[in-house]
């Protein structure tokens, strides 16, 4: 898992930038985020961590998520049910789209060239220069369809 191993350098080098001392919460979540392609919540987080028999508290989780978003590694994605989530920020500016399931909830990414392409020449005919942009589609996924 390259892309995941070089994410989490980025981050241990952005850190380490910054003056901050590893630990061993900040390590645990880096680790986990690293190897997930889509935004999780702190309890998603906590559970995950359990799981794998690497307990951390959801108050250190929560902190270390904070830290993360201040140092744009990961951003907050807010789908208005209440509970932000957590998902990595790319260095090379890669991001993917969310799709959430108004009856199961299941969040689903997606790329679309097309829709960025589309982005791209919207802010060209408006005038403006399209730095990031949030993309979040709502419907009912095929299992629920």
């Amino acid at each position: 898992m390259p892309e995941a191993n070089s994410w989490s350098d980025h981050v241990q080098n952005v850190l380490a930038r910054a003056g901050l001392k590893r630990g061993g919460a900040r390590e645990r979540v880096v680790a986990l985020l690293a190897g997930k392609p889509c935004a999780l919540t702190a309890v998603e987080i906590e559970q995950e961590l359990r799981r794998q028999g690497r307990l951390t508290g959801r108050a250190s989780i929560y902190r270390v998520l904070e830290l993360l978003v201040e140092h744009g590694l990961v951003e907050r994605v807010e789908l208005g049910d209440g509970q932000a989530r957590f998902e990595r920020v790319h260095p090379d500016g890669a991001h993917h789209h969310h799709l959430v399931c108004e009856r199961c909830g299941r969040l689903i990414a997606f790329d679309d060239p097309g829709l960025e392409r589309a982005i791209d020449r919207l802010g060209e005919r408006l005038g403006v220069r399209v730095e990031s942009h949030d993309v979040l589609l709502r419907g009912a996924c095929k299992k629920c369809g």
